[in-house]
């Protein structure tokens, strides 16, 4: 792992991170330059090394060379007079790129579904830089690019994030006099405002698809939209909506980032890493935000600097496909090798001249650097929690990635019960079919059970400690069949639905207290049987070396909180049970070796059976008292919560 060059640290501006806008630019230069030694003879197509992606090596291509323009229009916004080779570079790549009968002619949108996308950075790119690339067009390769980005107007795009590309393509086009659909975008924006959830938050389609699409495209792209139409009448409210829907989101939002600048690993296209930093980025580029410029710097600076320490881009300025380094199984069909620079979404904050408040205030806390934690996030139904260790923990109880009721196999980047900004969840091996980390199932024959399609109870904070639950029956799968990977599940030529599982959860600090009870489901398999066996899984720690200090408990020497312990211990109904820990290589992106802690015991039907679960140190362990269905949980430090688990679950 090769590091880059960067300047020297200001810890005066930015004690936190140390960063300044020097520190971005050089990691935005780095993978600019990268581009420039990837570029084809005129420049339309970069070419990262690599096995091509889904879609075929020109659409990598493309890729490269949209994604690329998008952070050098950043940097050439933020900089005019500074950056005029990188303007004179970006222009002569467009208009080759645009030639139909040109060598280096592009996939068009009306011929390859994924230019719609790559259309979309491009006309983001020209409307930040209508002064320097735009202007260097001549009126051919002006007419060009009209005609390759009216190409979207009147196409079908996928009911999800996708209808903000035909929103951005059609506002430039109408800015300069090109083709538009006032039809279309009144389409898309119907169906986009029908993604909108509590908080500010956005699902990336009808499904309960929670991820960081949330803020890397359904919080950015409307701010961006907001600058193209300006203050146009007929969009203030608009307008004032998507603002304060910004700030509502990034409430959440910026508890979701670890101490090290480490975001929650949890959702699809993750290889596009400091992407994440977007929403605090066009926080700040939109002008107008209740959140001071020097937290919006903290996140931004953080997330990119996560990523820049460990060597992501490296000195040639390369992000390969994986996540701190290649590891080409985090990808999705569709990531080829110029996907993960949609990174440069994080890179925002360059287009700000270096006057502007977010360079020039002073660092603020993190909520996660002001001490220990825990928030309800009501839109994507997770119970948050953050430790003096400086890791944040999600669990689970509303998110993944299917409608209510919809039984097929559970997807690892979605459905898991916990997720943090310290472990990954199992994405490669065997344990992808067969999930143990960050699970509760019923093993039936040797076959453990899957989740998805569960309904979710109640979320709240009661004190110092959040409780949550959800509900469901679970289910088996057999024949699964190959699909094109979207970050979904997978489907199964056959499923087998079973008993009803209710998991509540109460957590304070490093500990979750997980209740779990098996009843009665519909049909001959949704009888409990004899031999059923209830399985709890613990966090998946990943490491050069995790070493097993129980039973069900293993450590790691993880780069934030040092020793980090995964443990799982039964607290009530499991006398008997048995206990031990998987081990798996290469099964996530942050370490060769994996080990997850587990505990199974036989189902008693209709009765709840507990563990406590445990990510990070603790001096103790909680204890749990259930009596005629009120619970009080112990905590180490001597905090006691009360509850009835009946409340958390979900009526009817």
């Amino acid at each position: 792992m090769t590091i880059l060059a960067l300047p020297p640290e200001d810890r005066a501006l930015s004690p936190h991170t140390g960063w300044t806008r020097a520190h971005l630019m050089t990691v935005a230069d780095a993978i600019l330059d990268g581009a420039a030694r990837h570029a084809s003879r005129a420049g339309a197509g970069i070419r990262y090394p690599g096995a091509p992606g889904g879609f075929g090596a020109a659409v990598d291509a493309l890729e490269g060379f949209s994604r690329t323009f998008l952070l050098a229009a950043f940097r050439i916004a933020g900089d005019p007079r500074g950056t005029e080779p990188l303007a004179e570079r970006y222009a002569r790549g467009l208009a080759a790129g645009v030639d139909p009968a040109g060598a280096e002619r592009w996939p068009r949108p009306d011929e390859v579904d994924q230019a719609k996308v790559e259309a979309a950075a491009l006309a983001l790119g020209l409307h930040l830089t209508r002064d320097t690339v735009w202007a260097r067009l001549d009126d051919s390769a002006r007419t060009r690019t009209v005609d390759y980005l009216a190409a979207v107007v009147g196409g079908s795009y996928p009911p999800n994030n996708w209808a903000w590309f035909r929103v951005l393509v059609e506002q430039f086009l109408e800015s300069v006099r090109g083709p538009s659909s006032d039809a279309d975008r009144a389409a898309d924006f119907a169906l986009l405002d029908g993604f909108e959830r509590d908080g500010g938050w956005s699902a990336d389609g009808a499904a309960r698809s929670f991820d960081h699409y949330a803020g890397w495209a359904l919080s950015f792209y409307p701010l961006l939209w907001a600058d193209m139409v300006g203050d146009e009448p007929r969009h203030a409210d608009r307008i004032a909506r998507y603002r304060r829907r910004l700030d509502a989101f990034l409430d959440d939002a910026l508890h979701l980032v670890g101490a090290d600048g480490g975001p929650l690993i949890q959702g699809r296209s993750l290889t596009y890493r400091f992407a994440t930093a977007a929403a605090a980025g066009v926080a700040a580029f939109s002008g107008i935000s209740r959140h001071d410029p020097g937290l919006l710097r903290r996140a931004v600076s953080g997330q990119v600097r996560h990523f820049t320490d460990r060597g992501a881009p490296d000195a040639t300025g390369v992000l390969p496909l994986g996540w701190h380094g290649a590891w080409r199984p985090l990808a999705q069909d569709y990531s080829g090798p110029g996907s993960p620079y949609w990174a440069a979404k994080g890179l925002l904050p360059l287009a700000l001249p270096a006057a502007h408040p977010f360079w020039t205030a002073v660092e603020q806390p993190l909520p996660i650097d002001r001490g220990p934690f825990t928030r309800v996030l009501i839109a994507p139904g997770w119970l948050a929690t953050g430790t003096a260790d400086g890791i944040v923990r999600v669990v689970n109880h509303g998110t993944d990635h299917r409608m209510p009721g919809a039984h097929q196999p559970d997807a690892p980047l979605y459905a898991k019960l916990g997720y943090s900004t310290a472990t990954a969840p199992v994405l490669a091996g065997p344990g992808v079919r067969d999930p143990l980390d960050g699970t509760v199932a019923v093993v039936r024959g040797g076959r453990a059970s899957h989740r998805s399609g569960f309904a979710t109870g109640a979320l709240r904070k009661v004190d110092d400690a959040v409780l949550g639950g959800s509900s469901g029956p679970v289910h088996w799968h057999d024949g699964f069949r190959a699909e094109f990977d979207v970050g979904g599940g997978g489907a199964a030529a056959e499923t087998t639905v079973g008993p009803m599982v209710d998991v509540v959860s109460a957590l304070r600090g490093p500990w979750e207290v997980r209740l779990v009870r098996v009843r009665e489901g519909a049909g001959t398999d949704g009888v409990i049987r004899d031999g059923d066996v209830l399985r709890i899984g613990g966090w998946a720690l990943s490491s050069p070396t995790v070493v097993e200090t129980g039973p069900a408990a293993v450590t790691a020497a993880l780069a934030l909180g040092g020793e980090t312990q995964s443990r799982v211990i039964g607290l009530l109904g499991v006398d008997g049970a048995t206990a031990g820990v998987r081990r798996e290589r290469d099964a996530t992106p942050l370490g060769p070796e994996t080990a997850t802690p587990w505990l199974s015991a036989a189902v008693r039907p209709d009765v709840w059976m507990a563990v406590g679960v445990l990510l990070g140190s603790s001096p103790g362990v909680p204890q749990l008292d259930l009596r005629a269905g009120d619970a009080a949980v112990s905590w180490p430090d001597g905090a006691t919560t009360r509850f009835r688990p009946e409340e958390f679950l979900p009526r009817g």
